[in-house]
C-alpha cells in the first residue's frame, strides 16, 4: 500500500476547550484558531460565565485574541454558560440571544474552578428544563463528588441516566469520556446522548501518568485510567461511531503551576492534538475516520453546519516543544510523525 504523504480534511471543531483569562488567553487562542474553525469555549473562568454580558464580554475578547493586527484566522467560538442554581428561564433565554449554544454542568469541587458547583441535581433541574425548551445543549463533566478518583466517572453514570430519562428532548453530552463503562453508558442512551473524546485519554493510561515516575503535565480530571478503559475509547472511535467526536480539552496552566506541591489538573494538547490523532488513525489504516471524528459527528450532533474549507495534515517529523506560552504541552520533547501544514 503507498504511503500517504499528505491528508486535507475538512476544517475541523474542536467541541471542548479551556481558553483562560488575561494576558495569557492570546497565545492559547491563536494555537487554536490556525487549525481549527470552531470551538466550545468553557465558562469555568474566574469569575464564571453566567450572565449573557459575561458571555458576549469573553467572546469578544476570544475573537479579537483570534485577529492580531486585524489579521483573522477565521475562529467561531461557541459560547457557554456555567449552570447555577437559581437561573431561570429568561435568564436562559438570555444567554441564548447573546449567543450561547450550551450550559456546563460542573458537580461541585471535581475539577478546577468548580468549588462553587453544583452540589445536588434537584437545585438546577428548572434550568436544564429551560435550556430544553429553549435547544440548548447540556454539557456535563461527569464526575461524582466524594467517590474515588478513578470511580468518580463511574459513580456519575446513574445520574447521567436520570437526567436524560427526565429530559426526554433534551441533547446531552458526557464531556471527556474516561472509561469502557462511561462508553457503554452512553451507548445504552438515546441517540441525543453523546460523548467528547479527548487525545489523552484515547492513547494514554494511568501507568503514563506515574507508572515511571509521576508526570503533572498528564494529570486532569477525570484521570487517565486502565489499558482497557483506554481500548474501550479507542475501539469505539474506530467503529466510526458519530455519538462519539472529539473534544481536546485542552487545558493549560503556566508550569509553576503543574511542577509545585499540588499540580493543577489540566493538559494543553492543543499543540499536538492534530497530529497524535494523525498518527493514531494512520497507525491503524484508517485515516478516513479522522475527518468525520473531528469535522462531522460534533457539528451534526450540535445542530450547526458543517465548516467550509479545509485543513493539510503532512507525514513529517517534528519534535514538540519543551515548552509552549509558558505551559509545557502534551508529548513535550517527542518527535511526532504527523504535523499541521502552514496555511498557504
Amino acid at each position: 500500500m503507498r504511503e500517504i504523504r499528505e491528508l486535507a480534511l475538512r476544517r475541523p471543531d474542536d467541541m471542548h476547550v479551556h481558553l483562560r483569562q488575561g494576558p495569557e488567553l492570546a497565545g492559547y487562542v491563536q494555537d487554536l484558531a490556525g487549525p481549527f474553525a470552531r470551538a466550545l469555549v468553557m465558562p469555568n473562568t474566574i469569575p464564571p460565565i453566567t450572565t449573557p454580558e459575561e458571555l458576549a464580554g469573553y467572546r469578544a475578547s476570544i475573537l479579537e485574541a483570534a485577529a492580531p493586527g486585524g489579521r483573522g484566522l477565521g475562529l467561531t467560538p461557541l459560547m457557554t454558560f456555567k449552570i447555577r442554581p437559581g437561573m431561570d428561564r429568561e435568564r436562559i433565554r438570555a444567554l441564548k440571544r447573546a449567543g450561547a449554544v450550551a450550559g456546563k454542568y460542573y458537580p461541585q469541587g471535581v475539577t478546577t474552578n468548580s468549588e462553587d458547583g453544583i452540589a445536588a441535581s434537584e437545585t438546577v433541574r428548572e434550568t436544564i428544563a429551560a435550556m430544553e425548551a429553549e435547544g440548548l445543549v447540556l454539557c456535563l463533566h461527569g464526575e461524582e463528588p466524594g467517590a474515588e478518583a478513578l470511580e468518580r466517572e463511574r459513580a456519575f453514570l446513574p445520574r447521567l441516566a436520570e437526567l436524560a430519562e427526565s429530559f426526554p428532548s433534551l441533547r446531552i453530552v458526557l464531556e471527556h469520556v474516561s472509561s469502557a463503562p462511561g462508553i457503554e453508558a452512553v451507548r445504552a442512551l438515546p441517540d441525543r446522548v453523546a460523548a467528547t473524546v479527548t487525545v489523552h485519554h484515547l492513547l494514554y493510561t494511568l501507568d503514563d501518568l506515574l507508572g515511571g515516575g509521576l508526570d503533572p503535565h498528564l494529570f486532569c480530571k477525570p484521570v487517565v485510567k486502565s489499558a482497557s478503559d483506554r481500548e474501550a475509547i479507542q475501539r469505539v472511535v474506530l467503529e466510526g461511531n458519530r455519538r462519539f467526536f472529539f473534544g481536546s480539552d485542552s487545558a493549560p496552566h503556566l508550569r509553576k503551576a503543574k511542577e509545585g506541591s499540588r499540580a493543577a489538573a489540566g493538559v494543553y494538547s492543543m499543540p499536538v492534538s492534530l497530529p497524535l490523532l494523525a498518527a493514531f488513525f494512520d497507525e491503524r489504516d484508517s485515516l478516513g475516520l479522522l475527518e468525520p471524528f473531528v469535522s462531522r459527528f460534533g457539528a451534526e450532533f450540535y445542530g450547526l453546519p458543517l465548516n467550509e474549507g479545509s485543513l493539510r495534515l503532512q507525514r513529517e517529523a517534528w519534535r514538540v516543544p519543551e515548552v509552549v506560552h509558558g505551559v509545557v504541552p502534551l508529548a513535550a520533547g517527542r518527535e511526532l510523525s504527523w504535523r499541521v501544514a502552514p496555511a498557504d
